[in-house]
């Protein structure tokens, strides 16, 4: 999910209407606080359609079913503080 300022989105509608069409959540910020999600119409419908593509392409596995309880008290994976802040200052800055 991206995120960007008022002024970015106002000088570049039309670069992240094309980015919400190809399936992104954009997060609008007005002074670096949250106020608004844009988010493609027709997210519903295609999700499966989505899921699949991104199957193909090798960025995710399909699941095989329903997750048994005992999952969820297995424990977090553990990051490090800096992998986490990388991987969120790239997803930030993601363009």
């Amino acid at each position: 999910m991206k995120s960007v300022n008022v002024a970015d989105l106002k000088n570049r509608l039309s670069f992240y209407l094309k980015e919400v069409r190809a399936g992104e959540e954009i997060i609008v910020r007005d002074r670096d606080k949250p106020i608004a999600r844009i988010m493609p119409l027709a997210r519903a419908e295609d999700e499966e359609a989505e899921l699949l593509a991104l199957a193909a392409q090798g960025k995710l596995r399909l699941g095989e079913g329903v997750l048994d309880e005992s999952f969820w008290d297995l424990p977090a994976p553990r990051v490090a503080p800096d992998a986490l802040r990388r991987a969120l200052d790239q997803e930030r800055n993601e363009d």
